[in-house]
């Protein structure tokens, strides 16, 4: 492919309806992912409904890779060619870091109340916090801790594209490379390596930033060549989905391969950071941009308008899904628990408590969206609205005060 600028920057930003999708079919995902975990959590760990759901529970791990790629997609969109880093920080940092702090603080909280009492030591609460906040291993935040870290070495990301602006291909390719290597030495040299002294932030290399280096540069890439990317896209697809759906399936076969020859743990083999899930999670991601390309196009050519619209609200709240999905699947939870069920009655409730886990956090981050001050909890606060509703007092206030005179 030939580097080329992209042209939509040049004039004024395009919204991509197909994005809209994505970012839908990525949060919808992770709500699923989690779900099913709540229900594998109440199986006995020795029935063939157990076994069945945990060896096709690595087929949904795309989701993760799938937001670190839109993340970097949609930065380049927005801010490629800005250069206004001071800007950047401000609002990228303030837009991410403010739900990060108070959905820690909010679901402790909640955690105090309702089920460990020994938060309410302000020592132990302060220092769980701190803990929480530093490590991002609580309450499925860790992407926000990520995404935080990429918005300090974004600005390099852009200077060495910009800087190698005929070498897209080979910093897309090397990048690759790299990924793939770190996923070798993840899997197969980590777990015999003594880190007894080595920095939390190499120990946990699921909340570090470079352990996701190639999505965050396959998206920008992308974003750049979009008309090309596009192109070869559609020249490919019939190939494209054979091998996504394949390397779908053949995830339960790794994932037995994994467990009964290799010998690796059930953890260990549902982990995202493999071989195998880097190829298939690429191929997802681009298979599920062609659905969100179809989908634009679907839009231009005489789409259900309430479908319109439900995708419409759900992209501009799946930042806020993501978020409060806590709440839903510890509501679930809670319920679940209640029931006295086989195994396989387990299994047939999953499609109903994915439901009722999905409606849950989709009406909570709508709520938050809807209803000053609670946009700041999704990162999209409503100063302009409160602003608004002030001025307007203001001047009630003072129309009261000419009219009692």
């Amino acid at each position: 492919m030939q580097a080329q600028a992209v042209q939509a920057q040049k004039k004024k930003r395009r919204h991509l309806y197909e994005v809209d999708f994505m970012r839908i079919f990525f949060i919808f995902g992770v709500l699923l992912n989690h779900s099913t975990t709540v229900f594998l959590h109440e199986m006995s760990s020795t029935g063939w409904e157990h076994l069945a759901l945990l060896s096709t529970h690595l087929m949904l791990h795309f989701t993760r890779m799938g937001f670190m790629f839109m993340t970097g997609l949609v930065l380049t969109l927005s801010y490629y060619n800005r250069n206004d880093w001071p800007t950047f920080f401000k609002k990228r940092f303030a837009g991410s870091g403010w739900p990060y702090l108070l959905w820690n603080f909010f679901l402790l909280l909640a955690m105090m109340v309702f089920s460990d009492p020994h938060l309410a030591n302000l020592s132990v609460f302060s220092q769980t916090y701190f803990d929480a906040i530093i490590h991002g291993d609580r309450f499925y935040l860790y992407y926000i801790l990520i995404t935080l870290q990429l918005y300090i070495i974004y600005p390099l990301i852009v200077t060495l594209f910009k800087r190698l602006y005929n070498y897209h291909n080979w910093i897309l390719g090397i990048s690759f490379t790299i990924q793939m290597i770190l996923m070798f030495v993840i899997k197969y040299v980590y777990p015999h390596i003594d880190k007894t002294h080595w920095l939390w932030w190499f120990q946990s290399y699921g909340v570090n930033v470079f352990t996701y280096q190639f999505f965050f540069i396959f998206g920008t890439y992308t974003m750049l060549h979009y008309n090309d990317m596009w192109a070869f896209i559609q020249r490919h697809i019939k190939l494209i989905a054979t091998f996504t759906i394949a390397m779908g399936l053949g995830t339960v076969l790794y994932y037995t391969w994994d467990t009964k020859i290799m010998g690796f743990s059930s953890a260990a083999a549902l982990s995202p950071h493999q071989p195998y899930m880097l190829v298939y999670d690429t191929l997802m991601i681009i298979f599920v941009f062609w659905i969100g390309k179809c989908y634009a196009y679907w839009r231009e050519h005489g789409i259900w308008p309430w479908f319109e619209a439900f995708i419409k609200t759900g992209a501009t709240i799946s930042f806020g899904i993501y978020l409060d999905q806590t709440l839903g699947l510890n509501i679930l939870t809670r319920i679940v628990s209640y029931f006295n069920l086989p195994d396989w009655g387990f299994l047939l409730l999953i499609p109903v408590g994915y439901a009722f886990a999905l409606a849950v956090s989709f009406l909570i981050a709508l709520f938050c969206y809807k209803v000053p001050p609670f946009g700041i909890f999704i990162g999209r606060p409503q100063w302009h609205i409160l602003k608004k509703n002030r001025d307007a007092a203001k001047a009630r206030a003072a129309r009261k005060a000419l009219e009692s005179k």
